[in-house]
């Protein structure tokens, strides 16, 4: 194959993921939210290791102790793919829709239509109002299609939650 193959074609057209990084502004969710979820990792992890470091000590079984190693490394493993995965998190608002995008191994790419949306939930539990983060969640009338943006200051969780409401009722009035 030489360079003129590739010089005379046009660009190939965007994946369906597309637009992914580049034809959208995204906007990315709080760094905090690391935090948030390596501390539920790391209560998980408390609990894996209290019950099969007992097993272990009671029983002598081998197997407990490989269970033990198991969990060490399935949890070093996730506490990387945690940083990775918030890193990935985005949204962007368009004129007519709200995209949400998330995912390393499996990417998902969410086209959430204003005029869809029947109403907007903003939660926020212990750990993530410890850190000052909040989660909007939208509802659409089909249950796969909702979409959530986790990471959030309170701010700006309250912000997107007004806009999205009102933009959904603007939206729904037209049809």
């Amino acid at each position: 194959m030489n360079g003129d193959d590739l010089a005379g074609r046009p660009p190939a057209p965007p994946g369906p993921l597309e637009p992914w990084p580049d034809t959208v502004r995204w906007q990315p969710i709080s760094r905090d939210l690391i935090w948030v979820e390596l501390i539920r990792l790391g209560v998980l992890f408390a609990v894996a290791l209290v019950a099969l470091g007992l097993g272990w000590a009671l029983s002598g079984h081998w197997l407990l102790g490989a269970a033990l190693g198991v969990a060490v490394l399935l949890t070093a493993w996730r506490a990387v793919t945690i940083v990775r995965a918030v890193h990935a998190w985005g949204y962007a608002e368009r004129e007519n829709d709200l995209l949400v995008r998330h995912g390393l191994l499996v990417r998902r790419l969410s086209i959430v239509p204003y005029s869809r949306m029947q109403f907007v939930d903003v939660t926020a539990g212990p750990l993530e109002r410890a850190f000052h983060l909040a989660t909007v969640q939208l509802h659409t009338a089909a249950a796969a299609s909702d979409a959530r943006v986790p990471g959030l200051r309170p701010a700006e969780a309250s912000r997107l939650r007004d806009r999205l409401t009102a933009l959904g009722e603007d939206r729904a009035e037209g049809l």
